[in-house]
């Protein structure tokens, strides 16, 4: 074990968060705990996670449980958290580890990128902290402690092999699973991305960026391309207290999930025209506009939309459309950004 890794796992000894995922001080890891939490985190705070995780582990508290759920109803329950292809992977790879690996985990990175939702970072983690593989585990936040503690020049994402290789040299074979959070803590607590707190490092001595004092520098990133920006019209066709929802095509995205009929989301410089809108509302009934415009900000794109809404005689029957309780909508699981538009109803 290098020193720096020695210096560093002492530190996370005294100083480790308490996370409800985590194994206590010198027990294993449940490999269900971890993978789930990990899933879930990526792209996603600790802090909004937290919640999220105590919540499936009350509902399905094993993996099995898991795979025997309705894709439905875990959509239901990511609601909020994004990127919901996420969820589906889930799902899926619940189903795979109870079907084909009988419902044990397999204990190697690359058994486990082989499952469904789980790549270069995911698999690596889980094989260090749930099997105690010494896998290079490189999350943001171990970006950003490598970059600095090698001062590696190249931008990201072109960085993130000579990171990959960094991380694995100084990971040691012992305790590779405590080593890995304890480089994520570092990143999250001491090692900021803005002022960070040095002196408070286990690891600064071996610092190449805190010798020449530019820690801030890194990791060096290429610039941020601008995102556009795409516009549409979304529908709240309601009856009898009822508003209608689609059940979005599994492909795509947010796909699965609740939502409100809607033209397509594409870039442009202004709104759908009339004689547009017209070919993509849910009924016939006569449609109002609605103040106001709702805005949701994605990976790649901005989203701006406006809401026109109307009144039907009855509870029409249309593909891929469900009727909901107005009153009980939080309970339907609709992503943050219907969420949003449905704020605009008259």
């Amino acid at each position: 074990m290098t020193k720096t890794a020695k210096q560093l796992l002492d530190w996370y000894d005294r100083n480790r968060r308490d996370l409800p995922w985590r194994a206590a001080h010198g027990e294993s890891a449940d490999p269900y705990h971890v993978w789930l939490s990990e899933i879930m985190l990526q792209q996603t705070t600790v802090a909004t996670v937290k919640g999220y995780f105590e919540k499936f582990l009350t509902r399905w508290p094993s993996v099995d449980a898991l795979a025997a759920a309705p894709q439905e109803d875990v959509l239901q329950e990511w609601a909020g958290l994004g990127y919901y292809a996420r969820a589906r992977n889930l799902h899926k790879c619940a189903q795979v580890v109870v079907e084909v690996h009988q419902g044990s985990f397999p204990q190697t990175e690359e058994g486990l990128k082989a499952l469904p939702g789980i790549g270069d970072y995911t698999g690596a983690a889980i094989a260090a902290i749930a099997f105690g593989e010494p896998a290079a585990v490189v999350d943001g936040n171990v970006e950003r402690v490598v970059s600095r503690l090698f001062r590696v020049t190249d931008a990201l994402p072109g960085a993130k092999k000579v990171i990959k290789a960094h991380t694995a040299e100084i990971t040691p074979t012992k305790r590779p699973g405590d080593f890995a959070q304890a480089m994520m803590d570092l990143g999250s607590g001491v090692c900021t991305p803005k002022t960070p707190k040095c002196l408070l490092c286990p690891i600064r001595g071996a610092c190449a960026a805190h010798e020449a004092g530019d820690m801030e520098r890194f990791p060096v990133k290429a610039p941020k391309k601008a995102k556009p920006t795409r516009r549409a019209i979304s529908f709240w066709l309601e009856h009898d207290g009822h508003v209608l929802l689609e059940r979005r095509p599994q492909k795509g995205l947010l796909g699965g999930m609740p939502g409100l009929f809607s033209t397509p989301w594409e870039e442009r410089p202004a709104f759908p025209a009339k004689e547009e809108w017209l070919t993509h509302r849910p009924s016939e009934d006569y449609w109002k506009p609605v103040e106001g415009m709702a805005k949701h900000t994605f990976t790649h794109f901005h989203l701006e939309t406006k809401l026109l809404a109307a009144k039907a005689d009855s509870k029409l029957n249309i593909e891929n459309g469900f009727w909901h309780p107005v009153a009980d909508l939080d309970a339907v699981g609709l992503p943050t950004v219907f969420k949003k538009i449905a704020v605009l109803r008259p």
